[in-house]
């Protein structure tokens, strides 16, 4: 059988052989035996409704099999033979160009290029899945092989609802994942109602089809390291010859050495999986790999003499570079962590003093043993780091939940006044004041036909438009339009690209809807093939998090998700090709809603029309919350959208005089 056959027959008619699991490949971790026995039977019935009846007795076994030595039921037997990755969408079976569209995306977020965990759908994050189970992926791509332009598939945690008749102006599929009831959304309610087969966690960009490897983050890690030298380095200083130590090398955390070096300084980045770090450096993220922290603490010192620019992967744990850094008196000016600590329990940080092949036994057998090395863990860490800061390290914390863990698991990391933490979210710090409160976010495409060359054309075509919007901008958002038409010039030579030809800037909503209009016009004439466009979660607009994107949020409107909520409803019918919502995130089940787009660009004037109207919308709703929590530079951005557009009427808040507060209820 084609590819293409392939794709058209989903569930296969015949009952394929079983298939071994590659020996080379980077398994998840081994979820948590959590379900009773009632409950279990449960998930093989669940399970088995993909399958008709004569393969249930046989596949019933299997399945078992599944959910007792990983904790969940993936459908090995039913991954296709083909490989997968993002072919040119005209080799996709489809009816509907936006479908073939959405076909590609979903295999360049299973590539094993790209994805963390592929053999288990898993995207990034440890957990960040695109399906929960192969069953779901063969029937998701022939619905998408076999649906018009006036239908929509609804999705359900992976789960394809089916297609139902909508229009051409609807979204051709509705992605939701994990929107639980808010009081099941606590981290075992995950483990035991992602083991039945009924919701998944779908991270941000994994379970909407937007991942586009590492370079989706490396773009705004960049930004953050970038600025957060400059917070510190007196005028005229620069990074070379300075440290900035963190932790984590798969998924979006392998962005953190590439950013580094793009910053200019000394990365250190440790890792406790071998093959995550030793697959960053095999993709040229990552320049130096060492497993011995004495050759560690050489290699540092070296780099630091000859202020070298210099990433280099430390195979191990984190917490023993941090205190043994104090004991040779190592000097860090920048530190973080970006671990997935969102998922503590399950593999998403592992604590020092215990093997990483251990840990992942601890995990399966015994949880609540490995729930206590880990808080252990973070006291020590914590108390690694407050060690630096005393000594003039600047810490942030990169939304990864850092923060929230070590608090609960009673590190030191809480201010004085025992409600805020000591240390700042890198939003609070640098991304929300610098940038989402102004509009700029990040902006991402994907050529579609796989050529290179169309991707060196819309670099180009973005640089133009960058260049000729900075001519008129005004003094406060200078330095952001510098640093992105500096960043979109050297994206090439920085190697960037895994998987799709894809590319990421930040931009305002001006910004976003000039350079798309203008890759529209490049279709239209045949300069370049058909584009997708889309964005991170982590933006404006799309995601309330108040320990990350609204963690500078000072009205006490933090806690709520009305934003997240109304964007994902609006961008729906301004024209986005699909829209998706999730619970989760990078900050953890329960602590954060986040919603995300995708928008095919095929040169027609519909599509011209439909980006003005939706990505104007996907910007400045977000501003337009910010400025009404009285953030002074959303004050400032949305006041000037109004004055360009007539059409556009935003509350604007009134601001009251501490003096009139100050006396109130002494």
């Amino acid at each position: 059988m084609t590819f293409q056959d392939q794709i058209l027959q989903g569930i296969p008619n015949v009952l394929p052989a079983k298939k071994a699991y590659p020996q080379d490949a980077n398994r998840a971790p081994r979820r948590k035996d959590i379900l009773s026995i009632e409950e279990k039977q449960l998930a093989i019935r669940n399970a088995l409704r993909y399958f008709p009846k004569d393969w249930h007795e046989e596949l019933a076994i299997e399945f078992a099999e599944e959910l007792k030595a990983y904790g969940r039921i993936y459908m090995y037997r039913f991954k296709p033979d083909y490989e997968i990755y993002a072919r040119s969408i005209i080799e996709y079976p489809a009816k509907s160009t936006q479908a073939a569209a959405i076909m590609l995306m979903i295999q360049n977020n299973l590539d094993p290029a790209v994805a963390q965990h592929p053999e288990e759908l898993i995207t990034y994050g440890g957990n960040g899945a695109v399906f929960q189970n192969w069953a779901q992926y063969l029937l998701v791509m022939k619905y998408l092989a076999t649906m018009t332009d006036e239908q929509t598939l609804h999705m359900y945690s992976g789960h394809p609802m089916g297609l139902f008749p909508s229009s051409k102006n609807a979204p051709r599929v509705i992605v939701t994942n994990g929107m639980m009831i808010p009081n099941y959304s606590q981290p075992d309610d995950w483990e035991k109602f992602n083991a039945l087969g009924v919701t998944q966690y779908g991270q941000m960009t994994a379970g909407s089809f937007m991942y586009i490897g590492p370079q989706g983050i490396v773009h705004g890690t960049t930004i953050t390291v970038m600025n957060a030298f400059r917070k510190i380095l007196p005028k005229g200083d620069d990074s070379k010859g300075k440290i900035f130590l963190t932790a984590g090398l798969g998924g979006m955390s392998g962005a953190q050495p590439k950013a580094g070096n793009i910053a200019g300084c000394i990365t250190v980045c440790a890792e406790v999986n071998p093959k995550a770090a030793k697959k960053r450096y095999e993709q040229g993220w990552v320049d130096v790999l060492i497993n011995n922290i004495d050759d560690l603490i050489i290699r540092v010192q070296e780099a630091q003499a000859t202020k070298e620019v210099v990433s280099i992967a430390f195979i191990g744990n984190v917490v023993e570079v941090w205190e043994r850094f104090d004991e040779e008196n190592i000097f860090i000016h920048v530190g973080s962590d970006q671990t997935s600590l969102h998922i503590p329990w399950t593999g998403g940080y592992y604590p020092i003093g215990i093997s990483y092949e251990e840990s992942n036994r601890l995990i399966r057998e015994e949880p609540e043993l490995f729930k206590e090395k880990v808080q252990a863990s973070l006291r020590r860490h914590a108390a690694a780091i407050n060690k630096h800061t005393r000594k003039g390290t600047y810490f942030f914390d990169y939304g990864n939940a850092f923060l929230l863990e070590s608090s609960r698991a009673g590190a030191d990391v809480m201010a004085e006044n025992g409600i805020d933490f000591k240390y700042p979210s890198y939003v609070q710090d640098i991304l929300g004041p610098m940038c989402f409160d102004y509009g700029f976010g990040p902006f991402r495409w994907v050529c579609t036909s796989g050529k290179s060359e169309d991707l060196d054309n819309t670099d180009d075509i973005a640089a133009t438009v960058l260049q000729s919007i900075m001519e008129n901008s005004p003094e406060e958002i200078q330095l952001q339009m510098q640093d992105n038409i500096t960043w979109i010039k050297n994206a090439k030579k920085n190697n960037m690209v895994v998987g799709s030809q894809a590319r990421i800037l930040y931009a305002d909503a001006e910004g976003r809807s000039k350079i798309a209009e203008a890759f529209n016009n490049a279709i239209a004439t045949g300069k370049i093939g058909p584009v997708v466009l889309g964005r991170d979660h982590h933006d404006v607009s799309g995601t309330d998090s108040p320990f990350r994107e609204t963690s500078n949020i000072y009205d006490g409107s933090k806690f709520t998700a009305d934003m997240a909520i109304h964007n994902v409803i609006g961008d729906s019918f301004r024209g986005a090709t699909w829209v998706s919502i999730h619970n989760g995130g990078g900050v953890g089940w329960g602590e954060v809603i986040n919603g995300g787009f995708g928008m095919l660009l095929d040169g027609t004037p519909e599509a011209g029309a439909r980006l003005k109207s939706m990505l104007f919308y996907d910007v400045n709703n977000g501003i337009a919350r910010r400025s009404w929590a009285r953030n002074n530079e959303a004050i400032f951005a949305i006041k000037r959208e109004m004055e360009r557009t007539p059409n556009l009427k935003v509350t604007i808040p009134n601001l009251v005089a501490d003096s009139i507060l100050n006396n109130l209820f002494k």
